[in-house]
This record gives C-alpha cells, sequence and structure tokens, in this order.
C-alpha cells in the first residue's frame, strides 16, 4: 500500500503509487519494464484515446483512457529511470521559447526546421529542484 502524503495528488504520490504497482507485479522480473514493450501499450492506450473521441464515448470512460496513458507514461520514466521532473520543466523552458503558428486553421507550437534555434534559456528558473538554494 502506498503511504499516504501531505497531497495524495502531487507527482510524488502518484509516482509512488505507479512505483508500488510495479514492486508488487514484479514487472523489472518478468518483463513488464522492457521500453519495446511499454511503447506498444502506450500506442494501445492512445488509440483507445482516440476511440473515445472519435466514437463519441462518455466523459467517465475518456477519462479513463487518459488515466490509463498517464499510468504508463509514470511507469515508463521509471522503467527508464527518467527523472520526470526535471524533464517536464526542461521541456516547459524550451516550449516556452517557442513561437505558435497556424497550421491548416489550428495552432501548433513547435519546432519548425525554418525557425532559428532560440536562444537557450537558464532551464532551471523553471525547475525549483535544479535552483541554486542560495538564489531562491
Amino acid at each position: 500500500m502506498v503511504e499516504q502524503t501531505a497531497n495524495p495528488d502531487s507527482h510524488d504520490a502518484m509516482l509512488a503509487a505507479v512505483q508500488a504497482f510495479h514492486d508488487k507485479h514484479r514487472l523489472r522480473e518478468t518483463g513488464g519494464e522492457d521500453m519495446v514493450y511499454r511503447i506498444a501499450l502506450m500506442a494501445e492506450e492512445l488509440g483507445e484515446i482516440s476511440a473515445s473521441v472519435t466514437k463519441g464515448k462518455a466523459y467517465e470512460h475518456l477519462a479513463e483512457e487518459i488515466a490509463d496513458l498517464y499510468i504508463l507514461l509514470l511507469g515508463t520514466a521509471i522503467s527508464a529511470d527518467v527523472d520526470l521532473k526535471t524533464a517536464f520543466w526542461r521541456k516547459m523552458a524550451k516550449l516556452d521559447l517557442r513561437q505558435a503558428r497556424m497550421i491548416g486553421g489550428r495552432i501548433r507550437v513547435s519546432a519548425f526546421k525554418d525557425d532559428p534555434e532560440p536562444e537557450r534559456q537558464d532551464v532551471r528558473q523553471n525547475d525549483p529542484q535544479q535552483q541554486d538554494p542560495g538564489h531562491a
């Protein structure tokens, strides 16, 4: 059972719940943390999200499928030993520097080949764990 935290909705609490699930089912020892397998599972879940939207299924069904994908994503970060918080804030810092474009009548905030590389911003300003305590 996952230990109660001050905020059960925090990233750390969710990560701990997924880690406990991995431990309970011995996913590391039984092939459940294999990256190719995990990618296939995530593709399957994304297909279920797509089917939920395109077939007009109830909100509860969509929410459950998104939760499935989120749990798999957290488990994939565990499996690959990725510090998801740090990776998230680094990526958000990059995304923040990008310009939006309208493509086919819809907004895109992507790295476009004809865009110059934006100046590198110190990503630590958006990552509380990476900030220098002397400069907080």
